[in-house]
């Protein structure tokens, strides 16, 4: 099997080279190693080492013809090379985020559009690239003046190694063709950037239909076998966390009743997976009749377009309760939520009715995801984001950008967040 192969590897270096080859080379195949690895690409990430275990096991056999693997075997080295691939790729983008914060690995670009879009384009490319973008110059064409530099300009950052340039509306070009030709020919490669289309909450694909490039938006969703990846791997953690915190959350509700009179958990309906009404689970940190104190206190709410309501001194909030969210400890009951399947330990936070009443039509394309626990708004500033926008881009840039990784890397930046108390109240 592939284990006695690793183990002759072991015993003979010579075995290496080719497990290694076969691994590496079905993952290559797949076209798991561009620029970006996707969402979408993990499928095909547990088909290709699937496919290199198979092969694994039509060599050893080759090489000892014998040799019998059962299917614990089987199943052990299959789930073991995933694991390794899936932590040696964590490791790699940890290693490579720290550079890019070092500035050491970046890739140089140069905009192309209006004072306004390229504004939008930076925001955009700061917010979602993880600082991989360090944006040289940009430049205005549809002004005479800086067409006729244009030449020069190129020239100039051609030998300063930029590799792209982002052009983000294509109403600043004149002769387009001829602009794709200058940079073709000093090896610069063209990006369109469309900051206007205003297309956050799509995900687009490119189809070719008679030789010309169309691109097809589709709402932004985790299906398929990403769903149901992500769905056993939030059973399976959930499940152990809820063991292991059992005896804290036994001191938690006796810390509750002991404070505050009344019941201690708080159950209040959101707005989940398309649309759908549940009862979402808490411990309860506010006084019993908090909903009624509400609307005393709507005038007093610190999110900009009242689509969410936050308050740093919410007087309704009782001195366990505060303890509780601080550390977000008040969550903890919504593991019971994500083992019925009603939310997902990382995801865009559940809204209540009266959050989604507020809501803009595109906004509702955060609610094609099971909601989470925790989620990369809450891993970037928590309370501290005051602009539901903001908060919504965020969303959408986890969506649009899913991988297990990416569950992986906000959880544990989760309990760094929880724990230095970041943003909480």
């Amino acid at each position: 099997s592939s284990f006695q192969l690793w183990g002759n590897a072991i015993k003979e270096p010579g075995f290496l080279l080719p497990i290694l080859v076969i691994t590496l080379g079905t993952i290559l195949a797949a076209g798991l190693y561009g620029e970006r690895y996707k969402r979408r690409r993990f499928s095909q990430l547990i088909k290709s080492l699937t496919l290199a275990q198979i092969v694994l096991i039509l060599i050893a056999y080759l090489y000892q013809p014998g040799v019998f693997v059962s299917r614990s075997t089987f199943l052990l080295a299959w789930f073991f090379s995933i694991v390794l691939v899936l932590t040696g790729r964590l490791i790699a983008e940890q290693v490579i985020t720290s550079l890019r914060h070092q500035g050491k690995v970046t890739r140089k670009i140069f905009l192309i559009g209006s004072p306004q879009d390229t504004l939008i384009a930076k925001i955009a490319l700061k917010l979602v690239s993880n600082q991989e973008f360090e944006i040289r110059g940009q430049l205005d064409l549809s002004l005479k003046e800086n067409y006729d530099r244009w030449p020069k300009i190129l020239e100039e950052i051609s030998e300063e190694g930029l590799g792209e340039v982002f052009v983000c509306s294509w109403q600043s070009l004149g002769d387009r063709m001829e602009f794709y030709w200058s940079l073709k020919t000093v090896g610069i490669h063209l990006r369109f950037l469309p900051v206007g289309l205003n297309i956050s909450s799509q995900v687009p694909h490119i189809e070719m239909i008679g030789g010309m490039p169309t691109i097809k938006f589709n709402p932004p969703a985790i299906v398929g076998s990403d769903f149901f990846l992500k769905r056993a791997f939030d059973f399976f953690v959930a499940g152990t966390i809820a063991i292991l915190a059992s005896p804290l959350l036994i001191i938690i509700a006796i810390a509750i009743k002991l404070d505050d009179p009344g019941p201690t958990f708080y159950k209040q309906t959101r707005v989940g997976l398309r649309g759908r009404h549940f009862k979402v689970w808490k411990f309860r940190t506010m006084v019993v009749n908090a909903d009624q104190l509400m609307k005393e206190l709507e005038a007093k709410n610190e999110i900009k377009g009242g689509v969410l309501f936050k308050m740093k001194e919410d007087p309704r909030i009782t001195k366990v309760g505060k303890f509780l969210r601080r550390y977000s400890l008040d969550e903890l009951p919504q593991l019971i939520n994500v083992l019925i399947g009603e939310m997902s330990l990382v995801g865009p936070r559940p809204l209540p009715l009266r959050d989604v009443e507020g809501f803009k039509p595109h906004h509702f394309a955060r609610q094609n995801v099971l909601p989470g626990i925790t989620g990369l708004w809450q891993v970037s500033g928590r309370s501290n984001i005051l602009d539901f926008e903001n908060a919504f881009r965020l969303d959408m840039t986890y969506i649009n950008n899913w991988s297990l990784l990416l569950d992986i890397q906000i959880l544990f930046k989760t309990v760094k967040v929880v724990l230095g108390k970041e943003g909480a109240y």
